[in-house]
């Protein structure tokens, strides 16, 4: 099964409620279904025939979107961390709702709401990555547009408020639009948003991969739970039941993770004792090695799964620890947009013995200093046969930590997660219009390489008008 095959249940950002899910599961149920699949984008997926799409959609009681093809995306968000693990210091949950809520449309784009002090939920995935700052209820935008050769950073940082606003604008134009200036220069003619001067380049700290299963302490009196299938094929029988208990002990919302896992947090201590003896009783493990759950192989891929149980075994049988580490396994070789900090490509058969059966051969990648913020890879092996993964894999696994914590190590990620250019221009603080030397003012017959000091005095904002002594020098970021 491909995954392209599979329907999709958008749930913004992953996050759901009890109720919401169990009417999501009766509609699956009454299709037929027994299981259902979680995705990287923290959605739901699952297969079905063409015949049944309309009768889900009038099973439901939610405004449920049923998605046939690719032609629209979910939100990716890092909600699912707030209060569980290290956060940005003015952002709390409520924001993630708030922002979510307001989006009345279903995005074309990939769109990604994160906060860069977290690991789980990747930063760079989507078309436009909202990437909390240190100032408050503002961000970052990088963008990464689909007929963009690289990615660029907005020359401000957005309100949170403005995230909707912007993010439907640009779904409006992008398809014309050939670089980051000349989107700015857009977006500020239509909009009018409560943009903000950046003082400092984004910078995403290194931080190693969290364990994210089992029964975890959060706060003083509270828990969060994270359960994990290692074949991501969840029974509806039960998540309908665990649904129920939610209900019953007042736990508001579930969540699902991009690693095809799902966290509940604020669980009440005097539940948890009701919560273990009802795992029990489905004989629910809490605990699986991660050794294996840090994976993200593609959804109802029998092959790549069973690639992994064979890594994941060689690893069990020599004591090796990936602590940290994340693996992928992909069929498309030469995609970049990839999340998990090693990469293993299946290679195609080779046409002209498209009619043999061959035996298949990899490659593996990993990402500079094996963080994926970098969002740089670099070639290990190519062309290997499935035997020697494991040993290749071992090897790069103790390159990592042999790496881990040196001085170099954290210089090269620090300066792999910083700008890799920052240019200097100026900045209207009237309406945030850049002037930046190296396009100089078509508007106003200003040639390319004109410095801003040599503009004449004058000289006035393209969009708002204002006067040359409103611009202020400001740091352009540029990928």
């Amino acid at each position: 099964m491909n995954d392209d095959d599979l329907y999709r249940i958008l749930i913004k950002g992953g996050v759901t409620s009890p109720g919401e899910l169990k009417d999501i599961i009766s509609m699956l149920e009454a299709a037929g279904l027994t299981e259902v699949y979680f995705g990287s984008r923290q959605d739901l997926l699952f297969p079905l025939k063409d015949s049944n799409e309309e009768q889900l959609e009038n099973i439901s009681k939610f405004n449920t979107d049923i998605i046939g093809q690719r032609s629209h995306q979910n939100i990716v968000c890092s909600y699912v961390c707030a209060d569980i693990f290290d956060m940005t210091h003015w952002l709390k949950g409520s924001t993630y709702l708030y922002i979510l809520e307001g989006f009345d449309y279903l995005p074309q784009l990939k769109i990604n709401i994160t906060d860069p002090k977290q690991r789980l939920v990747p930063i760079f995935s989507g078309n436009l990555n909202f990437i909390a700052s240190n100032s408050e209820d503002y961000w970052y935008l990088n963008i990464q547009l689909p007929h963009w050769p690289e990615a660029a950073y907005y020359p401000v940082l957005i309100y949170s408020w403005d995230i909707v606003t912007i993010s439907k604008a640009i779904e409006g134009i992008y398809e014309d639009i050939l670089d980051i200036e000349e989107l700015f220069f857009v977006l500020n003619k239509q909009l009018t948003t409560n943009n903000k001067t950046f003082e400092t380049p984004l910078q995403v700290p290194y931080t190693t991969f969290p364990y994210y299963e089992g029964m975890n302490r959060m706060g003083l009196d509270q828990y969060w739970l994270g359960l994990y299938w290692r074949n991501n094929r969840y029974d509806l029988d039960f998540l309908k039941e665990f649904c129920g208990f939610c209900l019953d002990n007042s736990i508001g919302k579930i969540c699902i993770t991009p690693w095809k896992s799902f966290i509940v947090k604020g669980i009440k201590q005097e539940s948890r004792p009701r919560l273990e003896q009802f795992l029990g009783q489905w004989g629910i493990n809490v605990r699986h090695s991660q050794l294996e759950m840090n994976w993200h192989i593609p959804v109802g891929d029998m092959e790549a799964l069973e690639l992994k149980k064979f890594i994941v075994r060689s690893f069990d049988q020599n004591d090796i620890s990936t602590y940290g580490l994340t693996f992928g396994i992909s069929n498309d070789v030469g995609k970049r947009a990839h999340f998990a900090s090693v990469i293993i490509e299946k290679n195609s058969a080779p046409t002209i013995v498209k009619d043999f059966e061959v035996r298949p051969t990899f490659n593996v990648l990993h990402f500079k200093a094996f963080d994926p913020n970098t969002q740089q890879y670099e070639a290990y092996a190519q062309d290997v046969d499935k035997i020697e993964l494991p040993g290749l894999l071992m090897e790069l696994s103790k390159k990592y930590f042999k790496d881990l914590g040196n001085e170099s190590h954290r210089e090269q990620v620090k300066k792999s997660n910083s700008q890799n250019t920052v240019r200097e221009v100026h900045q209207c603080q009237a309406c945030f219009t850049v002037y930046d030397k190296s396009y100089g003012d078509p508007v106003a017959a200003i040639q390319e390489g004109t410095a801003f000091d040599d503009l004449p005095e004058n000289y006035t904002c393209p969009v708002c008008g204002a006067p040359k002594d409103t611009f202020e020098k400001a740091a352009l970021q540029l990928k």
